[in-house]
């Protein structure tokens, strides 16, 4: 059969056996039914106005309350007129406003954590013009700065001793108000929830409480599931602001499909709301499929995806994608797996994304730096480089632990995997120079792994599209999913 990957800016068609399977989401196996369209609104202010294990808004909220809708980066979620962050704070912010709440009393905060601060652009974008319009003029719309002191609280660290420094402008408000995406994620579970606070809001140091080799590298950590170690901090962290607040998080969170479509919309306290959301996004995202575990996994990558252009080139994050896709659907690969992707590994780094990745690249291959996770005693000293934070803070520029984060998770690849081909580079000595190996073709990458790792007849999986639509967590067929 012939099938086309994404490659750069474009495809790479490969020829693969008629026995390879080929799984695409929402096609192959349909999602749960998402929300019409017609619906959502009013499934949206049900859900707010009947929170889950605390009080609605029109009975914390009263005139005199400061409230902060913490709110999603452009990293997922959506941006159609329907999406769940346009309709859910349209809804929220007039809730507010029949309680008594002044405009001037509400802060619209995107919590992007160590991602790029939230451009005007992606503001609009996000929040549509009418929301925008609204906000933006009366300087009521910010992003989160990992790195303002000024506005960030020290709580001390959680019973475990992880260390929790959140932002001030929530600390200080009288109702926090999370909207968040209950999607599969390979870090920990899903988005959403506890998550979304414990990532978004919060500094580099907290970050470097789970996502590190410690915890990444854990068995407990590959494939994904809801209970690892990083999920137990996301909560004890999640908790512990809202013990040092006083009140909990006013949540409300979507179960999105394929194409960020709402299947089902959950509002109120995290500690109770969470586990209610997993129930219909473990049925979207864990999906029974395999009848015998692969020898093989193909799948293509795009120059710009997920974290922006030169996601597909850049090779540390170049690492992540592919150890994303581990995380996700080890469940269904056999322990000596190969990976063959197309990537353009065309040496576009995105200096400006990411200014920290080619220093961190060089060092990578000189002195005794063998794997990855080898290069994480320089988390600190990236951290803290006046330069590198200043770019966070003021260019749109990935906070620099950021790539300590992508590390910890590129070594994953290489953990669960007995070789990695990249198809197609134009500059393969990067590919080679993380460990990867390089052929021109698809072709020639699976006879190659024929020869050397699978056999003759290897079972193989193909995954197009896998970076251009919401992921699914792939399961065995008869794999217990009770306990995911």
């Amino acid at each position: 059969m012939k099938l086309d990957f994404e490659y750069g800016h474009g495809t790479m068609t490969a020829e693969l056996p008629d026995t390879t399977d080929v799984f695409i989401p929402g096609e192959t196996i349909p999602d749960p039914p998402c929300i019409p369209e017609d619906q959502i609104v009013a499934k949206t202010r049900e859900s707010i106005r009947n929170p889950m294990g605390m009080k609605p808004l029109s009975e914390l909220a009263h005139k005199g309350s400061k409230v902060v809708i913490v709110i999603p980066d452009i990293v997922k979620g959506g941006c159609q007129p329907t999406s769940h962050r346009k309709v859910a704070i349209r809804l929220i912010v007039d809730e507010l406003y029949a309680a008594g709440v002044e405009k001037k009393d509400i802060l619209l905060l995107f919590s992007n954590g160590l991602h790029p601060r939230t451009t005007t652009k992606e503001a609009k974008q996000i929040l549509g013009k009418e929301l925008f319009d609204e906000f933006y003029w009366t300087h009521q719309i910010t992003s989160h700065d990992s790195e303002d002191y000024e506005h960030l609280v020290d709580l001390g660290c959680t019973e475990r001793g992880d260390r929790v420094l959140m932002n001030k402008y929530v600390f200080d408000c009288d109702i926090p108000i999370l909207i968040g995406h209950t999607q599969g994620n390979p870090y920990g579970g899903y988005s959403g929830g506890y998550k979304h606070c414990a990532t978004g809001i919060t500094h580099w140091r907290s970050i470097a409480t789970h996502h590190v080799p410690e915890v990444m590298h854990g068995p407990d950590f590959t494939p994904v599931s809801g209970h690892s170690m990083m999920r137990t901090k996301f909560n004890e962290i999640g908790m512990l602001m809202e013990e040092k607040m006083g009140h909990p998080f006013f949540c409300c969170d979507a179960v999105l499909d394929t194409y960020s479509r709402q299947i089902e919309i959950n509002s109120g306290y995290a500690k109770v709301m969470q586990p209610k959301s997993w129930i219909m996004a473990n049925k979207r995202t864990y999906v029974p499929f395999a009848e015998e575990k692969y020898d093989v996994m193909v799948f293509g990558m795009p120059q710009n995806f997920h974290y922006g252009d030169g996601m597909g080139t850049n090779p540390i994050q170049l690492m992540q994608a592919l150890s994303a896709q581990v995380v996700r659907h080890k469940r269904v690969m056999k322990d000596n797996c190969v990976i063959i992707c197309s990537s353009i590994c065309n040496g576009y780094f995105h200096d400006e994304r990411w200014p920290y990745l080619r220093e961190l690249y060089e060092m990578f291959q000189h002195d005794y730096m063998n794997v990855l996770p080898d290069m994480n005693r320089y988390g600190e000293y990236f951290a803290t480089n006046e330069e590198y934070i200043r770019k966070y803070r003021f260019a749109n520029a990935f906070h620099p632990f950021h790539g300590f984060s992508m590390m910890s998770s590129a070594h994953i690849a290489e953990m669960n995997t007995s070789a990695i081909y990249i198809v197609g580079a134009q500059e393969p000595g990067i590919a080679r120079s993380m460990g990867l190996k390089t052929r021109a073709t698809f072709e020639e990458a699976l006879e190659d792994a024929k020869k050397k790792y699978v056999g003759p007849n290897p079972n193989i999986l193909a995954l197009p599209k896998t970076f251009k639509i919401g992921a699914v967590h792939l399961c065995m067929k008869d794999d217990d999913l009770s306990n995911v």
